[in-house]
């Protein structure tokens, strides 16, 4: 079978396995010649007669290696490869020129527009066929080295991303064990302490009740102390030990949810309790300080079902978001003076629906937003827009993973610069 002189040859029932070739002559009879050589090679071989020609050629499909004629009329060889390298589809496909210029300066052109090699006419085909070859396997070895690190970066990430979530859920565990036995023994006791001083009120009261004339050095005591302020304000700071034990034991046991350390294997859980205990974690960064007001935390909480997940994990995506949200906060209002600020304060937004057999959470924030350019790779491994010593470029990497991953879900972001941006997480029920 030979190939059609043409714009392109019929490659009906030809086995592409050894790769697809596009060759490129404004002469019939080397078209015809190469054609026949290389279908008779096993590949598969399309044609075209011009610069401009090769170049509709590959609007729909692509070979794995071009042959390019230098001298052709109208666009030449070197301004058709100058094209193609310019072309982010294509720029990656090897191109061997075809010439009978033997000036040492036009193949060093050639090569510095991004031809990887140069067949001198006439041809000898066998090197022809040795020169595909060698170029082909340098390009299928080049595409197993980028996929290999491809799936390095993934396992690296993974194993960060477990090693980082182990040990935060072990660090929140390990606190929350060690304040959670004096506490529980604190608010044992402070029970017993507010029983133990009703007594003692009670008992003073009955003094004062039949024994109205103390001695005068009695007196002088309860008038130097104003026992009757004691006596009030002691009840007060038993109520006010009592709500911050009480403050305590809940970030306890938040500690416990975040971490879930006891929990293997999913389970069905309650996302807005996760959230709540990142909230709760993270409730000092929300807080007014010297330098800006208190950002604003907006919920808005929809009907959820418990779905079955890595309760754990998800609560480290909560964590990467959330903060991640309040840097941006942070980061915009750095420049601003108090007074801005106020009238412009920080938003942290989280919207909860379920549609569907899917659950759907909403972070967003009124921060600076990004580029539609940092959009296309902020879940990629290392990358990060935050100030360098800010941050790793691993958290929103990880909560990816998680989500999509671990999870079949989803994670996408919308944002426009100067409006803020909001991370979308999709997860199914079950």
């Amino acid at each position: 079978m030979t190939a059609a002189i043409g714009e392109q040859k019929n490659s009906l029932n030809r086995d592409p396995a050894r790769g697809i070739v596009l060759v490129v002559d404004d002469n019939p009879a080397n078209l015809q010649v190469l054609s026949s050589f290389l279908d008779q090679s096993s590949f598969e071989v399309w044609a075209a007669r011009s610069g401009e020609k090769a170049i509709q050629r590959l609007d729909n499909n692509l070979p794995d290696l071009i042959l390019l004629d230098v001298m052709m009329p109208g666009m030449d060889g070197f301004e058709t490869c100058q094209h193609l390298k310019s072309d982010p589809r294509v720029q990656d496909i090897p191109i061997i020129f075809m010439t009978a210029l033997s000036d040492t300066a036009d193949k060093v052109k050639g090569l510095r527009l991004g031809a990887v090699d140069y067949i001198t006419k006439p041809f000898q085909y066998e090197e022809v066929l040795v020169r595909i070859e060698h170029q082909l396997k340098l390009r299928n070895l080049t595409k197993t080295l980028i996929a290999k690190n491809v799936e390095l970066q993934q396992a690296q990430t993974q194993l960060i991303q477990a090693e980082k979530v182990a040990t935060l859920g072990h660090l929140a565990a390990g606190i929350a064990h060690e304040v959670n036995n004096p506490i529980n023994f604190i608010a044992g006791n402070l029970n017993f302490v507010e029983q133990y001083v009703h007594e003692v009120v009670d008992l003073l009261k009955l003094y004062q009740k039949y024994l109205p004339d103390p001695p005068a050095e009695i007196q002088s005591a309860i008038k130097t102390n104003d026992l009757s302020f004691l006596l009030n304000d002691l009840s007060k700071i038993i109520q006010s030990m009592q709500a911050g034990t009480g403050r305590v034991t809940e970030i306890v046991s938040s500690l416990n949810k975040f971490s879930r350390h006891r929990e293997v294997g999913k389970k069905l859980a309650d996302l807005h309790e996760g959230l709540e205990s990142t909230l709760l974690i993270l409730g000092h960064r929300l807080k007014p300080n010297a330098h800006r007001p208190a950002i604003q935390l907006i919920k808005e909480y929809g009907e959820l079902p418990a779905i079955e997940c890595y309760p754990g994990e998800l609560n480290q995506v909560f964590m990467n978001l959330i903060c991640n949200a309040i840097d941006a906060i942070e980061e915009i209002q750095k420049n601003q003076d108090f007074e801005e600020i106020s009238r412009h304060p920080g938003v942290l937004r989280i919207k909860t629906e379920a549609i569907g057999e899917r659950v759907i959470l909403r972070i967003a924030d009124n921060g600076s937003g990004i580029s539609e350019a940092e959009r296309t790779k902020i879940f990629d491994a290392f990358y990060t827009t935050k100030p360098i010593g800010k941050g790793t470029g691993l958290g929103l990497s990880i909560a990816y993973q998680i989500v999509v991953n671990n999870h079949r879900g989803k994670l996408t972001c919308h944002s426009t610069q100067g409006k803020g941006i909001e991370f979308v997480i999709e997860l199914p029920c079950r």
